[in-house]
């Protein structure tokens, strides 16, 4: 779960949900619009055909949180 407020999906009307169970997303709901494009923006990232394996990218994520101190 992340340290910064959000707002719960049930309070977020159900086009405006994400699927984020950590909600690592979760946090840009103040703001709908932009939590959805966010969301659109990371499976395209972190699932799609690309340069690096899925585990790649995995890896990559975590040492970048691990050196921004992330706590997920």
């Amino acid at each position: 779960m992340a340290f910064i407020r959000y707002v719960p999906a049930d309070a977020l009307a159900p086009e405006d949900r994400v699927a984020d169970p950590d909600h690592i997303i979760q946090v840009h709901a103040v703001h709908p619009a932009v939590m959805r494009h966010h969301w659109e923006l990371y499976k395209q990232v972190m699932h799609r055909a690309g340069p690096l394996s899925r585990r790649e990218r995995e890896v990559l994520g975590v040492r970048v949180s691990a050196l921004n101190g992330c706590r997920y």
